[in-house]
């Protein structure tokens, strides 16, 4: 993950950890760079509109577009963070649970 925050920044230097800010405004996460494929990969299959089973997903709850997810950061932010129940099979990595926080709680439009 470090690595990739670098790479973003667009330096040599390691990032220094000890003051890193999951808000760090040098690395925006979006949509088209994060959050639509974590979105894919994470909770389409019980909550893309098109899902046949879903796993009683709520059908109100749909995550197809950014705004659908925008719509309901504050939820999945508690439910993949906090309470760490979705996706139910599990297997989020910590990077890309940094970046969800990045993306949803800090640079959401």
């Amino acid at each position: 993950m470090w690595f990739l925050l670098a790479l973003a920044c667009n330096t040599s230097d390691p990032v220094d950890t000890g003051n890193y800010s999951v808000c760090d405004p040098t690395f925006p996460v979006s949509w088209s760079n994060f959050g639509e494929g974590f979105m894919a990969t994470n909770c389409d299959g019980c909550h893309a509109a098109s899902t046949r089973e879903r796993n009683d997903a709520p059908e109100s709850v749909t995550f197809d577009t950014e705004h659908q997810a925008m719509t309901r950061a504050d939820d999945i932010l508690r439910v993949v963070l906090d309470y760490k129940t979705m996706p139910p099979a599990g297997g989020i990595i910590e990077e890309d649970l940094i970046l969800v926080e990045k993306w949803l709680g800090c640079f959401a439009e």
